[in-house]
């Protein structure tokens, strides 16, 4: 069976948790392969309403084996709350597995995250201040401390204190409280031990899962436009949430990964700061915010709100080859009568439909086109022949400009409300 990757294809939170927890009904294994708890997926279901930070959206399939891969960074006692609170939900965790190779993402990082936004002042990043930055940052300037070396007590303790010795300079420096090296381990330490035989190689059973020709379902976090190499940097994560990082963050040769799902809103949404062309600003932000109950998952801050940029979603597809597109929340528009819709940028009085790098892109004007709202809603509908004319020529044009068939449409928050 092909491995099917689910990433975003605008700047996040476009509704990967829901197409992930759909697909991961009839998967065998999901992965989550790379970022860490500052971003999150909420997922509504026969169980409830849940907002996963670490745990792989595939938790609600009780045969499914959820791994958090060795591209993500770890806050083990974020894991473990997380990990209760579902318990506590009546969802068991009993398959979920944790690489020993991902990288920990210590107290530390979350202070150092802080202290960096702060210092930057007027020029900051809008980061989620949960630490994922500096923990990536200590992972590539080999300062990390990967999961399997709390398995040794001493030399761990010994880590943490030594980088304690370097990590408390910096922050003393800016006037924040130093972290004392006993207290931090034991925290980890502790946390680790809930965990217990959660924590293993991983590259195992992903490799007994393709040798059975399992249903493999990889899931990304965030979005291509929050990409680290290809998005609006420095706005963007730490990591790459692209498919193909889907591979090494996942421990799954290249070439076993042959269906891509591209998830995009009907409409366009951002939290944290960086160019963002076809923003709304005022009342109508307002209205479609709180219409469509765009808050952050992880830190509950009102997103930024606007029309869909089909330069992006493009941008998105050159860079993943998606097999198919995902639209969630079409529903939404329904409350609209004329939908502007941007499908190219002027640019120095050009016409692009190429993402330029980001100081360039904060120069640019999104160029609309008006597409006919359909004014109905859509709630009920059980299959794509049902849906309005205009709803259909809306996805039709998505799959125009960005270049890939719409394979799936949400029209609502449950898991049922998706048109396949």
């Amino acid at each position: 069976m092909p491995v099917t990757a689910v990433v975003g294809a605008q700047w996040g939170d476009e509704g990967k948790g829901k197409i992930t927890d759909l697909l991961a009904q009839t998967a065998d294994v999901v992965i989550r392969y790379q970022g860490g708890n500052n971003a999150g997926h909420t997922v509504v279901n026969q169980f409830g309403t849940f907002k996963l930070h670490l745990v792989p959206s595939g938790i609600f399939n009780p045969n499914a084996l959820c791994i958090v891969g060795p591209g993500t960074v770890v806050d083990l006692q974020v894991l473990c709350e997380e990990i209760v609170s579902l318990e506590a939900a009546g969802i068991s965790t009993a398959n979920l597995r944790v690489s020993d190779r991902a990288h920990l993402l210590m107290p530390w990082h979350i202070a150092l995250d802080r202290l960096d936004e702060r210092e930057r002042g007027r020029q900051k990043l809008g980061t989620t201040g949960r630490g994922v930055g500096p923990a990536y940052a200590d992972k590539v300037g080999r300062h990390g401390i990967q999961i399997y070396e709390v398995r040794d007590e001493k030399a761990f303790r010994e880590r943490v204190s030594h980088e304690l010795a370097t990590k408390n300079v910096l922050l003393t420096r800016f006037g924040d409280a130093p972290m004392d090296p006993v207290t931090v381990a034991d925290g980890v330490l502790a946390a680790a031990a809930k965990l217990g035989d959660r924590i293993t190689d991983t590259l195992t059973l992903v490799e007994s899962a393709l040798a059975k020709d399992a249903a493999i379902l990889v899931e990304g976090q965030l979005g291509a436009m929050r990409d680290l190499d290809w998005g609006i940097y420095p706005y963007v994560t730490s990591s790459n949430p692209l498919a193909g990082a889907a591979s090494v963050g996942a421990g799954i040769p290249p070439r076993a990964i042959t269906r891509v799902i591209g998830v995009v809103k009907a409409y366009s949404t951002a939290v944290g700061e960086g160019p963002f062309p076809t923003e709304l600003i005022g009342p109508q932000a307002d209205s479609l915010r709180e219409m469509a109950n765009e808050y952050g998952a992880t830190t509950g801050r009102p997103r930024r709100v606007g029309w869909f940029d089909a330069v992006a979603a493009h941008h998105a597809h050159r860079l993943n080859a998606f097999t198919e597109i995902a639209v969630t929340k079409l529903d939404i528009l329904g409350a609209y009568a004329e939908i502007p819709f941007c499908t190219s940028y002027e640019l120095d009085g050009a016409t692009t439909t190429s993402m330029p790098p980001t100081r360039i892109l904060e120069r640019v004007k999104p160029r609309y086109e008006t597409l006919r709202g359909w004014s109905r809603d859509l709630t009920g509908l059980a299959d794509r022949a049902h849906l309005p004319v205009e709803a259909r020529a809306y996805l039709k044009r998505i799959e125009e400009t960005v270049g890939a068939p719409v394979g799936m449409v949400g029209i609502g928050p449950e898991r049922e409300a998706t048109l396949l």
